[in-house]
């Protein structure tokens, strides 16, 4: 009787300690896992803290007298007179004009020559399309800085060194938006096409009342990138431009961080960064979660 009562007692233990024991690994897992996120979440927040330094430096500097900004120690004074000083002491406005035209000029060009080279490798067939397609994604690869001194003596023997449009020709078409452009579509049924065609639409029409409002998050998407990238663009402005009258602002400010009144003046030097830089910070602040939604919604696929 007692073994019978003593065997009974351990097969009523035994799920009891594989309970206790599986609870055991869950809690040990969960802990792991804590910490790996933990350690995740600091190591991301080191590279923030890296990226913030330099901007909130700049910030302080923009708005600080000349006497604090190399003064030892903290100081709370506040000056508004680096920004007036540093727009009178450059053409500031011509460089933001000039900037807004170049990089309206190449965003509104791209997106016809986007549009319908996307068009043409995802639902037009003709003879070489996939190759063709191929050679468009090697540009991909290709490095802009790399094509600089051909595209150099194109502009040249057109005459248009020193102009917009010679900044902007280089960069009127885009093998990357082409790309993105063409997966986009692609995804689109047929069915969509054959409907549009029945109801007597035109190739252009479909093209232009369902590819395109149905691809718009991809062209937001497209749109930060060109915008974003044509705006700090630098090398290519200052091989290209010699006057005022078609320097950018990422020109302009190096050449008045140069300059022997501004070249040891961090406020003015700080406050100059500032004005070319607030524009695409002040962009994202107001429209950063239609940033973030526009590049979760435009997925590349097959």
């Amino acid at each position: 009787m007692k073994n019978a009562a003593e065997l009974s007692l351990s097969a009523t233990l035994r799920p009891e300690k594989a309970k206790q024991s599986l609870n055991r690994k869950f809690r040990s897992a969960r802990r792991r896992r804590m910490a790996g996120q933990a350690l995740w979440h600091a190591i991301m927040l080191l590279f923030a803290a890296a990226w913030l330094i330099p901007l909130l430096w700049m910030l302080r500097n923009a708005f600080l007298p000349k006497d604090a900004s190399i003064g030892a120690g903290w100081s709370w004074d506040f000056t508004l007179d680096n920004f007036s000083r540093v727009w009178q002491g450059a053409p500031f406005g011509q460089y933001m004009w000039n900037t807004l035209l170049v990089t309206s000029g190449i965003f509104a060009v791209q997106i016809v020559t986007l549009t319908l080279a996307a068009y043409a490798f995802a639902r037009v067939a003709f003879v070489g399309r996939h190759i063709v397609f191929m050679l468009f994604l090697v540009q991909i690869m290709v490095p802009s800085d790399v094509l600089i001194f051909s595209n150099y003596q194109i502009i040249n023997e057109l005459g248009l060194l020193d102009t917009k449009i010679g900044i902007m020709l280089p960069y009127f078409a885009s093998a990357f938006g082409v790309f993105l452009l063409r997966q986009a579509f692609k995804q689109l049924p047929y069915e969509l096409d054959e409907a549009a065609r029945v109801e007597g639409c035109s190739s252009l029409g479909i093209l232009l009342r369902i590819y395109m409002p149905l691809s718009r998050p991809v062209y937001l998407s497209f749109a930060i990138v060109s915008i974003s990238f044509h705006w700090n663009d630098f090398l290519w402005p200052l091989i290209v431009t010699n006057s005022p009258e078609n320097r950018l602002l990422t020109v302009g400010l190096a050449m008045f961080a140069k300059s022997t009144e501004a070249g040891a003046q961090w406020t003015d030097v700080s406050a100059a960064t500032l004005i070319v830089t607030a524009p695409m910070l002040i962009g994202f602040l107001l429209f950063q979660r239609q940033f973030i939604s526009s590049f979760m919604h435009s997925g590349i696929k097959g």
